[in-house]
């Protein structure tokens, strides 16, 4: 799992599997799933990351939570 932060885009997104995307899921506005062909979720994208991050019915929601907290630790640091 590894994040990647466009400051531009003020997005982030979350890879999950070195799966291919065979299709994308939007939860809402500003969070995007991508899903493997075998409807695994692969990847989480999030939009508009500087008003907060909604994690809620986002897969790996937990490790998703970790990872940015960490990102958060690491930045402040």
């Amino acid at each position: 799992m590894f994040l990647e932060y466009d400051a531009d885009a003020d997005a982030i997104y979350v890879r999950l599997s070195d799966k291919e995307r065979a299709s994308t899921t939007s939860l809402d506005d500003d969070r995007h799933v991508d899903v493997a062909g075998d409807g695994t979720s692969i990847g989480v994208e999030f939009l508009n990351v500087s008003r907060g991050i909604n994690l809620g019915g986002v897969p790996e929601m937990k490790a998703i939570a970790r990872l940015l907290e960490s990102v958060r630790a690491v930045r402040v640091a």
